[in-house]
């Protein structure tokens, strides 16, 4: 059985959040089971896409964070 290379030409999120709202759409999308194959094996290539997309985004925030406080990542703590 011949495997379905990744879709490469994917739309990129214009942010974190937006990939974030859009990969928990596509879960609650996945859940009710409705989905046709073809449709499903879509959704989850894009799920996929989204997931890496947000991690690149958070490992880039972390070295910023590393940056910024002197190349030593500190525990955040929240002002009360």
């Amino acid at each position: 059985m011949a495997k379905t290379p990744p879709n490469t030409d994917q739309k990129e999120p214009s942010s974190y959040e937006s990939a974030q709202q859009e990969l928990e759409q596509l879960v609650a999308r996945m859940e009710t089971g409705q989905l046709p194959l073809d449709d499903l094996l879509q959704a989850y290539q894009r799920g996929a896409f989204l997931i890496s997309f947000c991690k690149t985004k958070l490992d880039s925030i972390e070295q910023q964070i590393k940056i910024l406080e002197d190349g030593q990542l500190k525990d955040w703590k929240p002002t009360t």
